[in-house]
């Protein structure tokens, strides 16, 4: 009882000494790992470029049991490089690039050195992310409501100086409707008046890739892969432009999904890509209009809802529309093409 009486009376020096204690130990990890791992010291500023050389995942390259961790470069500012759009086969490493990047932004806005060659880092006033997927099934929400909703989080939150690592948006939904999503995102995200935000986005919608050159500040990169036969093999390199393909059947392959399962798909994948190009065919024999982006086309030019629908569509002006709105008016829009 007189312990606890004498201790109760220094309990305020007991508490600041365990919190100086706690800080040390923090600052002597931190230099620790930076000694023994050769992290650089990055310079930290105001400026709005973030530039890293050989940049590496402080957790991923010491987990590795067997190969070395390849480093890449990031560039990043608020001008014609604000938006990366990542492509490339899963498995290729485009989710632990992403996650280098915003831990290195993070380390050094904590003081700590960071594992790259060299860093300049534009300080962000808040890092978002939307990875992995998950639900909330006690709350009566799906992946892709939990999804939407973060995403609409993150919209309504970022500013120019935020930092946006967004993974595989609106893969939880149809593919068009996916599509669509993922599209009208980025486009409100580039737009200075709206967010503006420095930002990486990784996706399997290949169709995106044309957005580099019809907006502004959007560069397309993707992940190297070497064919080798039927199977591939992933460089683990960040390089300029977009990904040929989703390798999605050889990374099945390799995962170990059985052999007749492999040949049928590549027999259903055959028979799509065939019908693929039919329908390409009959898309240039519309002559649409110049310079318009075509997603979704007719089948029937004589079903008149689906006429309705494709009116809509065009005469509509996604670029004033929030990202709410945009989805209420697909759900819409999907319902009516569904009951017509």
């Amino acid at each position: 009882m007189e312990i606890r009486e004498k201790i109760a009376t220094q309990a305020g020096r007991i508490k600041k000494t365990a919190e100086c204690l706690a800080e040390e130990d923090v600052l002597c990890s931190l230099a620790e790992v930076a000694d023994r791992e050769n992290y650089c010291r990055p310079v930290v500023n105001n400026d709005s470029i973030i530039k890293i050389e050989a940049g590496r995942h402080p957790v991923v390259e010491k987990m590795m049991e067997q190969g070395q961790f390849v480093p890449n470069d990031t560039y990043l500012d608020l001008d014609e490089d604000r938006v990366s759009i990542i492509t490339g086969p899963n498995m290729a490493g485009k989710s632990t690039y992403m996650r280098q990047v915003a831990l290195i932004v993070l380390m050094s806005q904590i003081g700590s050195f960071v594992p790259a060659s060299s860093a300049v880092v534009g300080v962000a006033d808040r890092i978002f992310t939307r990875v992995g997927a998950s639900d909330d099934l006690a709350a009566g929400q799906s992946t892709f409501m939990v999804e939407m909703s973060e995403v609409a989080g993150i919209l309504e939150n970022a500013t120019a100086r935020s930092l946006l690592v967004l993974d595989e948006i609106g893969r939880g939904t149809s593919t068009f409707d996916g599509l669509s999503i993922a599209w009208a995102v980025i486009e409100y995200i580039s737009d200075t008046g709206k967010v503006g935000s420095r930002t990486m986005f990784a996706t399997h919608y290949h169709e995106l890739t044309e957005l580099e050159g019809k907006v502004s500040g959007i560069k397309n990169y993707c992940i190297a892969v070497k064919e080798k036969g039927e199977d591939i093999i992933f460089l683990r390199k960040i390089i300029r432009g977009g990904a040929d393909g989703s390798y999605g059947i050889q990374v099945a392959r390799l995962a170990g999904v059985p052999r007749p399962v492999i040949d049928r798909a590549k027999e259903i994948l055959k028979e799509l890509e065939a019908a693929d190009v039919h329908k390409q065919r009959a898309r240039k024999r519309k002559a649409p209009f110049e310079g318009q982006v075509e997603l979704f086309y007719a089948v029937n030019n004589e079903d008149k809802t689906e006429k309705e629908v494709l009116d809509e569509l065009k005469n509509m002006d996604i670029s004033e529309m929030t990202p709410l709105e945009s989805m209420n008016v697909l759900y819409r829009l999907q319902q009516k093409a569904r009951k017509g």
